[in-house]
């Protein structure tokens, strides 16, 4: 059975599909609940945190605010906005820089633009390390303002599923997964199983479209930064949306693509990218030291993992 949303499965599992954000937006849930008004309120979510964080939107708040960038001016933005700047910020220190949002002139100058900012082309300034993402006022109105145009593609992406995960969980969903974009937030357990399974995917393809499955018990959050989906030419070279934000440029950091599992969407995704920075000759010492479920795809196309993601995976393809 179908309706102008997306696509409805039969009941126990229930399941919607549409786009949002550029990617595809799915949710499945579980038992005799109101599935329908959750899809609503997953799509609510995203199309509210779209139109704060797009910088495709021409109309969305963020474009808005980059409008801004150096102009000296505060401006007054939502709570989900404050909220993704204020949460950008922490991953950049938190990462050591590894994570940083202040990379949009170079996604633009590489050919991934989003929508016009009418801003002067001058030079790309990178002394940043004392300089955070935005400044933000903290008075009645709450302003604020940023010395560089922000992209916070994957971290809104994180935030918006913590936000949708937030509206079911007030409807008294228990049991349901919403992925965007290979993205997901999961609670519960699926019908007539102990865990949501999830599948990891070779970026290559080859020789299996599937890396690892993975086991997600009682819920949580899988995030992956790949060079598999927005990938491009740009002057005679191939080139790729996860940037080192020291350079400016593509990391060529010998991995393909990173997984993460954590508690919480948005961190999930801040630390696949920050893993994917660290590299493939220190991904594996940082991921161990700090207990983190990660999995990654080296450049020769070898899958490996940390011992607490060994421990959610229920089939390697090379064990296969």
């Amino acid at each position: 059975m179908t309706d102008d949303r997306g696509r409805l499965l039969e009941w126990p599992l229930s399941g919607f599909e549409d786009r949002a954000m550029g990617s595809r937006l799915r949710l499945m849930v579980a038992g005799p609940g109101p599935a329908r008004d959750a899809w609503r309120e997953v799509r609510e979510e995203f199309e509210v945190a779209e139109e704060a964080m797009s910088r495709f939107r021409d109309t969305s708040e963020l474009t808005e605010l980059n409008r801004t960038a150096r102009s000296g001016r505060m401006v007054v933005v939502s709570r989900r906005l404050r909220t993704a700047l204020a949460a950008a910020e922490r991953a950049r220190r938190l990462t050591g820089g590894r994570f940083d949002p202040r990379v949009l002139r170079d996604l633009d100058r590489l050919g991934y633009a989003g929508s016009p900012l009418g801003l002067d082309d001058e030079a790309r300034d990178t002394i940043r390390e004392n300089r955070q993402v935005a400044a933000i006022r903290r008075s009645g109105r709450q302003e604020v303002g940023i010395d560089d145009p922000i992209d916070l593609g994957g971290i809104g992406k994180g935030l918006a599923l913590r936000w949708a995960a937030a509206r079911l969980d007030r409807l008294g969903m228990t049991d349901y997964l919403i992925e965007a974009g290979g993205d997901l937030v999961a609670r519960g357990r699926p019908p007539d199983a102990d865990a949501w399974i999830v599948g990891i995917e070779r970026p290559d393809g080859e020789p299996d479209p599937l890396a690892a499955v993975v086991v997600q018990h009682c819920g949580g959050a899988v995030a992956t930064s790949s060079i598999r989906v927005h990938q491009w030419a740009t002057d005679g070279r191939e080139v790729h949306h996860l940037l080192d934000p020291a350079l400016g440029e593509p990391a060529d950091s010998g991995l393909l693509s990173v997984t993460v599992a954590a508690g919480d969407p948005a961190w999930a995704e801040v630390w696949s990218k920050a893993l994917f920075l660290a590299g493939s000759r220190s991904i594996a010492d940082e991921a161990r030291q700090r207990g983190m479920a990660a999995w990654w795809v080296d450049a020769s196309g070898v899958l490996a993992m940390t011992p607490a993601a060994r421990l959610r995976t229920a089939w390697v393809a090379a064990e296969g």
